[in-house]
């Protein structure tokens, strides 16, 4: 029987990668599981939690805006927005319509990601 494949790994290449691997361990509270001269990845404290991310190293910096984004679901988005530019994010317009539910940061490296709105309840 094929079994249906569940995610593993967000593979985020960037040219400081043990930067970027900081800033989302802080971000997230999650830890360093493995690392070398060639990968950082980082995950739940539970091993076991996936999927995680890797930074890959890169020579060369962000170009161009994301085509795949992060989007975080905290329960106070204004409080979490302000926590996570203090770990080194910067607001970034996209071009989003006044009046969106979301706020945009750019991660170190220069990723866009998006803060929620406070979600009732979020699907398994």
């Amino acid at each position: 029987m094929y079994k249906r494949q569940r995610p593993y790994r967000l593979a985020v290449d960037a040219h400081d990668f043990p930067l970027s691997a900081r800033f989302w361990c802080a971000v997230l509270d999650w830890k360093v599981l493995f690392g070398d001269e060639e990968e950082i990845v980082i995950g739940a404290a539970d091993e076991t939690a996936w999927p995680g991310m890797c930074f890959l190293p890169v020579p060369e910096g962000k170009t161009v805006k994301n085509r795949l984004h992060i989007d975080l679901a905290p329960d106070d988005r204004d409080a979490e927005v302000e926590r996570i530019i203090g770990l080194g994010a910067r607001r970034v317009d996209v071009g989003e319509d006044p009046g969106v539910t979301w706020a945009v940061l750019a991660d170190p490296e220069g990723n866009e990601f998006c803060v929620l709105s406070p979600k009732d309840s979020l699907v398994d």
